[in-house]
This record gives structure tokens, sequence and C-alpha cells, in this order.
């Protein structure tokens, strides 16, 4: 099946086609045609599978179609972080760049007034962080009241993050007649809930296990103490084919504090996290995309914001304690069906994440080495870097290990 075959109008069809979209994948398939007949839709599948273009194509179009002498919001798309807005909004940029559709990013950490002014001026799509979005609301700068489609986008990230009491508050303010288009990477019992509160005789759509991961990406785990990571991350990076690692720590303090040692080293690095303003966030991204440093380090927030073709490694320096977490982290390789390598270091206090991890993607994670004597030799900063001992559960290099 190509595009065409889902009746797709010409104006976005050419601008797909220029970005080199030929076939839709599962969820797209799936999904599109709903959305098109106007139903409600819940949609279950993993990151990294063109979840964004299975809402915003049909979007556009709709909106499109429709659009008469409607003035105001018409559609709004709510998502957990900032980095998640801006990439919504580059990809309606991308599949509306033949329409008249106006679009706006709106989300926390950055001054509201050039956001205001925009709205001012008239925007049909909306895409925003709930806690911004509800400031403008409670301000009176923003009305949602001509709103035909929302869409509600990793829902399950927005539980994670506690934004599910002002998601509701939003929903309070639009119309009850509209379209609700309801995505999330899992759908545990508490997410489905939220779902049929929000949805009327949804259309539902499952293109993979819950919570799987993606086939193309090859998963190993290490053993190692947090005193014996550094020294083994160090390793790792010595393979100079290696051009961009993402990096995965629990703290923003551990992603600040990882990035200056591997900085001391020569190694370039930058973290990006919450704490972070959002020019230092995307000048960090920035940078890495355009492999001005080899490594970013990233922690759970900022997971699901990172969309970067040819991203060859992701390394979970620490294990997540959710285990969904997981699987969002590593969807950062091994997108539209390229090779990826995902790599975990587990200490002995997170062998109980990684079992957790196993169980919920339903395979055990291959077990990689270093011999312990190659780590001693990594000595980045003697005076801030304890050395490794040497571990009984390290055995020597196998052959396949050397081959990797």
């Amino acid at each position: 099946m190509n595009f065409e075959q889902l009746d797709i109008i010409q104006p976005i069809l050419k601008a797909i086609k220029r970005v080199g979209y030929t076939q839709p994948t599962a969820i797209q398939k799936g999904s599109i045609p709903f959305i098109l007949k106007g139903h409600d839709l819940i949609g279950c599948a993993q990151t990294g599978t063109g979840k964004t273009a299975s809402f915003a194509i049909p979007i556009l179009q709709l909106l499109e179609e429709q659009k008469g002498d409607k003035k105001g919001v018409r559609s709004l798309i709510l998502t957990p972080t900032r980095e998640l807005a801006i990439q919504i909004d580059e990809n309606f940029k991308t599949y509306g760049t033949h329409l008249k559709l106006k679009h706006l990013a709106i989300f926390g950490g950055v001054p509201q007034h050039k956001q205001v002014a925009q709205l001012k001026r008239g925007v049909d799509i909306v895409i925003a962080t709930p806690g911004r979005l509800l400031d403008l609301l409670n301000q009176r700068l923003i009305s949602l009241r001509q709103l035909e489609i929302v869409v509600l986008d990793e829902a399950d990230r927005m539980l994670d993050m506690g934004f599910v009491r002002d998601v509701r508050k939003v929903f309070t303010q639009i119309p009850s007649q509209r379209q609700t288009l309801f995505f999330s990477a899992t759908m545990p019992p508490e997410i489905r809930k939220l779902a049929m509160e929000l949805v009327q005789n949804p259309k539902e759509i499952n293109v993979t296990p819950v919570s799987s991961t993606a086939g193309t990406i090859e998963q190993g785990v290490y053993f190692a103490e947090k005193d014996e990571k550094l020294p083994l991350l160090i390793e790792l990076l010595n393979d100079t084919s290696i051009q961009r690692s993402l990096v995965f720590t629990r703290t923003k303090y551990g992603a600040d504090r990882l990035a200056k040692k591997l900085s001391s080293v020569g190694i370039s690095a930058a973290a990006i996290h919450g704490n972070k303003s959002q020019n230092a966030r995307q000048r960090a991204l920035s940078d890495f995309k355009e492999n001005q440093i080899r490594v970013l380090i990233a922690t759970d927030i900022a997971a699901r914001g990172i969309d970067i073709e040819e991203l060859p490694h992701v390394v979970n320096y620490e294990l997540p304690n959710i285990p969904e977490s997981y699987v969002h982290r590593i969807g950062r390789t091994g997108r539209a069906g390229a090779h990826g390598i995902a790599i975990s270091f587990c200490a002995e206090d997170e062998k109980k994440e990684l079992k957790k991890i196993e169980t919920l993607i339903g395979t055990k994670i291959a077990v990689h080495s270093l011999e312990a004597s190659s780590l001693e030799e990594v000595k980045p900063d003697p005076k801030k870097i304890k050395k490794s001992k040497k571990r009984r559960y390290w055995p020597k290099k196998s052959k396949k290990a050397k081959d990797q």
C-alpha cells in the first residue's frame, strides 16, 4: 500500500514525497483512514513507528477540506515535553508546506510574549505542553471554543510526569462535540481508563505488542558497579567509528556530572534535561545532530523528544526505575528500519530493574563483557575517578565480543 491509496490530497502527497515517504507504516496505515472518516481513535504503537504522521497528515487534510471561513484554534495536540512539541510542530511544517494552515508550538521555559503574539495573529493548530497551555487559558489569552480535533500524544508519559490532572482541566475547556485522538506507546490499565474518559466510540489500533522493542535494535547489558561505569563507557567510546552516542542517566545532576567527566578526557559531550534553558537544550541537540559533539546525555523526560536520523548507539548508563522507559530510551535508535545498538550498564542494586525490563519486553538481554584489566588501563582523571576493581563476572573477551 502507498499513500495515494489512503486518499491523501495532492498538496500533502507532494510534501511527504519530497521527504522520501513512499509507503505508510503500520500505525499510519491503520489510523489515517479512520481519522479521515471522523472517528475517535485509540492508537497504541511504540516509539519510532511514525506515530506523529499518523495524526498530523489527516488533521491537516481535514482542516484544509473544511476550512471555509472558520477562525481560531481548530486542532490541539497535547504532548508532555518541550522537545516533543517542537518536533511535532516541525512535522506539521513539513507535511503542510503547500497548505495555508498556520501552526504553533507553545511550551514553558521561555517568555510567553512571542507565543501570545502569534496566537493573536491567528493559528489553526496548536501543539502544547499542558502547563503553558493552562497558563494561557487562565489568562484568557487563548480560546479553544472552536476546537474540532484534539490529540493526546504520549499519554503514558503524561501519566508518568504527573500531567493527568492538567490534561483533565484542559478537556473541561474544549467542546464536547469534537474528534479525539489518543496515542500511547503503552496501554496499562490506568491509561486505558483515561482514554475511555476522553473518547467516544473509538476505533482502536494496536500495531505492535505493548512495550515491545524494535527488532532492528541489538540489545546488550554489561554488569558494572557504579565506580566501574565511567571507565567502561570511556572504553566503549574509544571506538572512534562510533560518531554519536545517546547516553541516559536517571538524574539531572548525574547527566551534568557525566558530561563534565567525559569532556575532561577529550570526549565532546553535553547534557540535556529539564533544568536546562530552552536555548541550551536546543543548542545541545543541534550540535549533536550536526556531529559537533559525540555524546548527548539525557534524562528520561527528554527521551521522547529526541528524533535523530542514523543514531547508531544508545547507552543506558543507569537503568530506569520504570521498565517502560527502557523501551522509549532505546527507541531513539533502530528507527525507520535502520540497525541500532542499545547497551545497558547494570550494577548489583539495579538487577531488579533489569529483571522487570526483561519481563516487560519478553526477552533476555544478551550479556556482554570486557576484561577488567582493560578497564584499569582507562585513566580519564585519576584524581576524580576511582579505578575499577577486577570483577570475576567479567570473563576474558570472547571472539564474538572482540568482533563487536
